[in-house]
């Protein structure tokens, strides 16, 4: 379409609705405006009723759905009226979703069955579709309301094979990298936009300044660093909010089958029938080539083997082209998207000395930054301010009790002074061991019996139990920081070819009260298959009574232990939370002589002394 066309369209609507449109020689220009190096809210960007709202389709190098066309992708626009009648050129942030149109019902059997033994094939399962939602002009008003005033276009997308977008989900494949990029190709005037899903008349984007900047959260989060790795030109700064950066690491940990906290027995095919919600002439043939061969022959819920299907679906090994300043987003507490995914990119961005900032806070999933630390982002890399950001600190943590909009800077994370404190176990079990500086003198090994009855809060509140070994700290004298990513090794034996392990860090004694908070219990978690002990890639059955070793680390922290408090090392078999649940009665026998705990406490073995002794 053309400008003019365009012009004469928006000029109609506005006719039609009412809406009073002044000569343009009456209109005053507005600009952008900063202070203390953040965009401003403008007063005549701020009516919504006289902002420009359009929606096209965006035509891609791809052809997911494989009916020989390239996929065009569903895109909408909010933008203010002077870049119509003004031609005012404004940045754009862009925000990318599955979910826009809906997503399917959570029926029974959705969730692979996790009651069955290792090793085995599992179960089959239902496949719900989405009844997509796709009855309205545009895709989403998210973010308008925050970003449309400070002078920005706002830009919506659905991903492949959802809502009115073509081809098909493929849960972190290429095209999913592929079809963001394919919109900041058109913003920066390199790709064609239709007025139709197919023909159409062309649509420009002449409004836009070729500076773009994304965000979301969750699976929203994700596609941001999906299009940053491809390197596009354009795509100048992303905060991305609790982003799943490795489909592996999303649904499997060193080697194990584990749930996302909140969908116990989810899996990558589940989230594809989930999100499903494109052109349902399409789903057979997309179901037939992703879900039920692609990812069925990829996915392997046998061994929870790292491969080739999980490789292509980690961001971590796409990074080298990306360019984009990152200020990413996280809780220590997300059991769903854990903390290790923003941190892995985090520390491969700081690597590669992109700018990059990280942002995390104690609680669970989701959670910005405070907007001012997203506006001076978006200001810096998209408006061209030099307002100092990249001289900023590029850590803040929010410290327990203070508020999200609050948080403490640091200059790297771990923390600078954070030194591993290594902790040896001594056996009391049934009853609870301890955590000793010293290695104490030859003492054996203790066994635990599996059973997914319990769980993990169960087994580290219980006095006496046989199925965990738990070993505690001295009792605090003073507070502790610990900051980094915790890591045991512990050799053990199971009496079965396969078994889960699970390991716990613990606050200990155990808040009960209903106003404890989410830091009060849980420090951080692990899940290790014993099956991986050599090899992410190839699993080998465990010879009942032979010994293991099997080192990993748990998921990154950054918390403050109070006085008062015990630090307690839990270690069992299935979690009833996260893994599959076989029949009870495993047992792993844990050369307590041969395992440890590694702290990552700021001020090392000293700070650790001085709490305890």
């Amino acid at each position: 379409m053309k400008k003019q066309t365009t012009h004469l369209l928006i000029l109609c609507l506005w006719l039609a609705f009412g809406i009073f449109v002044p000569p343009l020689a009456a209109q005053s220009e507005a600009q952008p405006h900063f202070l203390d190096g953040e965009a401003q809210e403008v007063a005549a960007f701020k009516d919504p009723a006289r902002w420009v709202r359009h929606d096209l389709w965006v035509e891609t190098e791809f052809d997911s759905d494989a009916d020989g066309q390239p996929d065009r992708m569903h895109v909408s626009v909010t933008r203010p009226y002077q870049t119509e009648y003004q031609g005012l050129k404004l940045p754009v942030i862009y925000v990318s979703s599955p979910y826009f149109a809906g997503v399917a019902p959570d029926v029974d059997g959705l969730f692979w069955d996790v009651r069955h033994e290792l090793g085995s094939p599992p179960a089959s399962r239902v496949s719900p579709e989405v009844t997509p939602r796709n009855n309205r002009p545009f895709i989403s008003d998210s973010h308008i309301h925050t970003w449309v005033p400070r002078g920005y276009i706002v830009v919506h997308s659905s991903s492949p094979g959802t809502g009115l977008s073509q081809g098909a989900p493929t849960v972190g494949g290429k095209n999913e990298s592929l079809a963001p990029k394919a919109v900041i190709d058109w913003l920066c005037g390199r790709a064609r936009g239709y007025t139709q899903p197919q023909g159409g008349e062309l649509v420009e984007a002449y409004w836009s300044t070729g500076k773009v900047g994304m965000t979301g959260t969750s699976y929203n989060g994700t596609l941001p660093l999906a299009a940053a790795t491809t390197g596009v030109e354009g795509l100048e700064a992303i905060i991305p909010i609790a982003p799943n950066t490795s489909y592996y690491h999303y649904y499997r940990s060193y080697g194990l089958v584990r749930s996302p906290g909140g969908y116990l027995g989810e899996d990558i095919d589940v989230l594809y029938d989930f999100i499903h919600s494109g052109d349902p002439a399409k789903r057979a043939g997309n179901n037939a080539r992703i879900r039920d061969t692609e990812m069925k022959a990829g996915m392997d819920r046998v061994t929870g083997d790292y491969n080739d299907f999980w490789a292509g679906r980690d961001y971590l090994n796409q990074m080298e082209p990306m360019k984009a300043a990152l200020l990413m987003a996280h809780g220590f507490n997300d059991w769903n998207v854990m903390p290790e995914h923003s941190y892995r990119i985090y520390k491969k961005a700081r690597d590669m000395g992109l700018p990059v900032q990280l942002y995390y806070h104690q609680d669970g999933h989701g959670g910005p930054p405070p907007m001012r630390m997203m506006n001076r982002w978006f200001t810096r890399y998209l408006h061209g301010q030099e307002n100092g950001v990249e001289d900023d600190p590029r850590v803040w943590i929010v410290r327990e009790g203070d508020g999200q909009d609050n948080p403490t800077p640091y200059e790297a994370y771990p923390h600078p002074q954070s030194e591993p404190v290594e902790l040896f176990l001594e056996g009391a079990a049934p009853a609870i061991g301890s955590l000793q500086l010293e290695k104490p003198a030859r003492q054996g090994k203790e066994t635990l019996i599996d059973n997914f009855s319990f769980d993990g809060a169960s087994l580290a509140r219980a006095e006496l139990t046989d199925h965990r070994l738990v070993f505690v700290s001295p009792e605090l004298k003073e507070d502790l920081h610990l900051s980094g990513l915790p890591e045991v090794t512990i050799r053990l034996a199971s009496s079965k070819p396969a078994a889960n392990l699970s390991v716990w860090l613990v606050s200990l004694p155990w808040n009960e009260r209903k106003n404890a908070t989410i830091t009060d219990n849980i420090i951080t978690r692990g899940w290790a298959d014993p099956q991986n002990h050599r090899s992410l890639t190839e699993s080998e059955p465990l010879k009942p009574g032979r010994f293991y070793t099997v080192s990993f680390a748990l998921q990154p922290d950054d918390q403050v232990i109070p006085k008062g408090q015990q630090i307690g090392l839990l270690v069992f078999s299935s979690d009833k939370e996260f893994t599959l649940w076989p029949e009870p009665g495993t047992e792993l026998t844990v050369d307590l002589d041969a395992s440890s705990l590694r702290l990552p406490v700021v001020g090392g073995t000293e700070a650790y002394r001085g709490a305890t002794e």
